[in-house]
């Protein structure tokens, strides 16, 4: 039974005249005719009593036609999903963010500009460390991610978009001698223990640490490795060390820890929006064009 049949069909229900159904269909009357006898030899029933005058439906043709409506109904439907689908206005989207990122006004308003420009696309989030996102972009089961990119080996085989240049701050105990002070040089952290991000979850913030520190004059003692940012600055709360953290988490207030901007030159940290190289579904495309125009419109 193809769909042809059915809008033929349909079409001379509603006309009940061949001639005319034929014109509406933009077909002469004997394909039409054959299209009907077709579809009722594929049935094994009559749909029409026909004479030379006259066309009826008959029973079995009655209660044909709503079903045959709906039939075409939904196949239109279908098709303009699919077309849709394949424009990137409607789908899913897996993005991956570290867990910084939403502290910052760059994700969370990419994410709303987004979400206004294609309702329809379904966005899953999930949080996830700038390494596991990588990994997951490179095998297809993330297509855009939030990451905080660091040596360039690191980012082969995927495009980046930077949408923030985020200063960095030292992370202190309140008590700490440092703590009131307006800015501080990370020299003058050369004393003390740190905590630090793992290099394994991501080369960004660990490599930018050890290499403000090496511009210093040293390197720094670490006494403790924490995957998450907030665990990093509830433990500089304790007392145990100092953590250099991104500005948005000055955002987390934490009862014992004092955030102190750093002066160095390259006292700051990315934030990047990326996708697989030579990514250009549609979907992934249209977030990109939404990340760059929301960075466009922050810096203008």
């Amino acid at each position: 039974m193809e769909l042809r049949h059915l809008r033929a069909f349909v079409t001379l229900a509603e006309e009940l005249h061949f001639g005319r159904a034929a014109v509406r269909l933009g077909i002469a009357q004997p394909p039409l005719t054959i299209q009907i006898q077709s579809l009722e030899a594929t049935l094994g029933v009559k749909l029409f009593d026909r004479s030379r005058r006259h066309v009826a439906l008959t029973e079995a043709g009655a209660l044909f036609l709503p079903e045959a409506l709906a039939t075409l109904v939904q196949a239109e439907k279908a098709r303009h999903t699919a077309q849709r689908a394949a424009r990137g206005e409607m789908g899913r989207l897996e993005i991956g963010f570290t867990g910084s990122a939403p502290f910052n006004a760059a994700m969370p308003g990419i994410i709303s500009r987004f979400r206004r420009a294609w309702p329809d696309l379904h966005m899953v989030l999930r949080e996830m460390s700038t390494t596991d996102q990588l990994r997951h972009l490179a095998e297809g089961s993330l297509d855009i991610g939030f990451i905080r990119p660091g040596h360039p080996s690191e980012t082969a085989g995927v495009e980046a978009t930077v949408v923030l240049n985020e200063p960095l701050l030292a992370a202190l105990p309140a008590d700490h001698p440092l703590a009131g002070r307006q800015s501080l040089a990370v020299s003058e952290l050369s004393g003390d223990s740190f905590i630090l991000h793992p290099r394994a979850i991501g080369t960004g913030l660990y490599d930018k640490v050890i290499s403000l520190c090496a511009a210093a004059g040293y390197r720094p003692h670490v006494v403790l490795e924490a995957h998450q940012m907030s665990t990093m600055i509830a433990l500089t709360a304790t007392g145990l060390g100092v953590a250099v953290v991104p500005e948005a988490m000055r955002r987390l207030q934490v009862e014992g820890c004092r955030f102190v901007p750093l002066t160095d030159a390259g006292a700051s940290m990315v934030l990047a929006v990326a996708h697989r190289a030579g990514d250009q579904r549609p979907a992934v495309r249209h977030f990109r064009d939404e990340a760059t125009a929301y960075t466009g419109a922050t810096l203008s």
